[in-house]
């Protein structure tokens, strides 16, 4: 399979730039894909080929991640301001928005807010409850380094947390290299997402489909079921992996939205 590059675009909001990937075909019904924490619109690309031609994948590099520029806050209200301006820049009425992790609730915190503009729901392994208290569970990414002279160098410092941001690191205009995103923005979206979510989460009733990993850290297979049962029009798919779905099982999650996608009317 040949995995689509995409064309990058961008556009201004109040002078901050908001980044996308337009996966096409532009004839195609279109899909908003919303990425996680440590990640950006480019770890569509696989799901974006597996779709085509008749979706077509519009993944923007959510608020600070990325080539997206730095926001005031990190709050869903900003997250689902960003959705909606992109869909009214791509003059879209509306979309199936997909998201996982984070993105997966800033996708139905759109659809309770902006019922019109979410023809259809896919909630990647995201939870209705986070009931966390004290520091950020990813605060451990304030530790990291920010830059290096080189790749290697960066890789070697970051340990075992390279893998989660090892395909998105840039390198800047002098030959080193740096993160996408910095560290205290993320610590601050994750902190965000904590709390009771489930009267967003049954605030819509466009179709839905629940993607979730037998072995997941966020999401168990018991609140994934209650999550399905209890919000009408909603199927559950549960795979075998854990959190980051798209990377581990890119097959299984394209096969679950293929199949879904296609029970729309």
């Amino acid at each position: 399979m040949n995995t689509p590059r995409g064309h990058r675009h961008h556009l201004l909001l109040d002078d901050r730039r908001l980044s996308y990937i337009d996966f096409g075909p532009a004839a195609g019904k279109p899909l908003l894909a919303l990425h996680g924490h440590f990640s950006e619109g480019r770890s569509f690309a696989a799901l974006a080929a597996e779709l085509a031609p008749e979706w077509r994948v519009i993944a923007p590099d959510q608020r600070g991640s990325g080539e997206s520029g730095r926001a005031p806050d990190y709050s869903r209200e900003g997250y689902v301001a960003d959705a909606v301006a992109l869909l009214d820049h791509l003059g879209l009425p509306s979309a199936v928005v997909l998201g996982h992790s984070m993105g997966g609730k800033n996708a139905y915190h759109l659809a309770a807010r902006h019922p019109g503009r979410v023809r259809a729901l896919i909630n990647v392994d995201d939870p209705v409850v986070i009931a966390d208290t004290g520091p950020s569970g990813i605060s451990f990414c304030l530790d990291w380094p920010q830059q290096a002279p080189t790749r290697e160098v960066l890789l070697d410092a970051l340990g075992p947390a390279a893998p989660l941001v090892a395909d998105w690191l840039r390198q800047q205009a002098d030959g080193s290299w740096r993160l996408p995103f910095e560290p205290r923005d993320v610590v601050e979206s994750d902190l965000g997402v904590r709390g009771d979510h489930w009267p967003v989460w049954l605030g819509s009733d466009c179709p839905a489909l629940l993607v979730h990993g037998r072995t997941s850290f966020l999401l168990s297979p018991e609140l994934a079921r209650e999550m399905a049962e209890c919000r009408p029009r909603t199927r559950r798919v549960e795979l075998d992996a854990g959190h980051f779905i798209p990377a581990e099982d890119p097959d299984g999650l394209a096969g679950a939205v293929r199949e879904f996608l296609g029970t729309l009317r």
